[in-house]
């Protein structure tokens, strides 16, 4: 009887680069898959290939090069997916919020964030179901980030005043933050000049803390970027006249009347 143990043979590695049936050594190997990267840089698995070939024969500062730089390709690799799978989870948040199925939307927004931390959809709906929530303090945090990640977004940044409006009611919490709020809904105006919302808030804000420069300055500026609005001039009109400057009112109802009469006759003429 044959007590001969067999032995197990080392498979040879397959490689795109050559498929025949012959393998090749790691010296035509690695040549192969240098000439290879020369034209393809980008290909992961040739490079980390590449990189246990050095390794077996010793090139231990090559294989250091190669194996640093596989490394860095995968990082590359797991953040596009991570990106990809947070919109996902985003999206799918997105339809739960849209069945008004607000828990199920919450889940899989901190989800998306859960996978990457800069996912925008995730902080914008999460900042918005916290608010309607009067979760004044979780969406604080959320619109915060999401300025800080999309410094140019007027939306962004109309989203965290009316949070900090909220924040410095009494009954709501201890925090001063009128201040923010006000500087905010600047950043919008200055962002988005024709944001007639932004310049209304702003305005009774301006009125009801004593600022009426500031109140008189946003109105002024909301008629300059919507001539065609006529609530931008009512609006203007009226913070003339709590701030007694009834001239400065007179001459805006003219300026209204005149451009809604010549409106009118324009559309009778067309």
């Amino acid at each position: 009887m044959d007590t001969t143990k067999p032995t197990s043979e080392p498979t040879p590695t397959a490689t795109a680069l050559d498929p025949g049936d012959q393998p090749l050594s790691p010296d035509e190997e690695i040549a192969e898959i240098e000439k290879h990267l020369t034209a393809e840089s980008d290909d992961f698995q040739a490079r980390c290939r590449l990189g246990e070939l050095y390794f077996s024969k010793g090139r231990l500062d090559d294989a250091l090069v190669e194996v640093k730089k596989s490394i860095e390709m995968a990082e590359a690799l797991r953040a596009e997916m991570n990106r990809s799978l947070a919109m996902y989870y985003s999206n799918l948040g997105t339809i739960y919020a849209t069945k008004n199925m607000a828990d199920e939307a919450e889940t899989e927004f901190k989800h998306a964030l859960d996978v990457f931390a800069h996912d925008v959809l995730a902080l914008f709906n999460l900042g918005r179901l916290c608010a309607d929530k009067k979760k004044y303090m979780e969406a604080k945090d959320y619109y915060e980030r999401l300025v800080e990640i999309t410094p140019d977004d007027p939306i962004a940044w109309y989203n965290l005043a009316g949070v900090y409006i909220e924040l410095d009611n009494p009954q709501v919490s201890d925090y001063n933050t009128i201040d923010m709020g006000i500087q905010c809904y600047l950043r919008t105006l200055e962002l988005e000049p024709k944001h007639l919302e932004a310049s209304f808030k702003l305005m009774e804000i301006a009125l009801n803390h004593k600022k009426t420069d500031l109140a008189i300055k946003v109105m002024e500026s909301a008629v300059e970027h919507n001539p065609d609005e006529p609530l931008a001039y009512y609006n203007l009109i009226s913070v003339y006249d709590k701030c007694k400057m009834f001239e400065q009112a007179e001459e805006a109802r003219k300026r209204l009347k005149e451009r809604f009469a010549k409106k009118a006759k324009e559309s009778s003429a067309s």
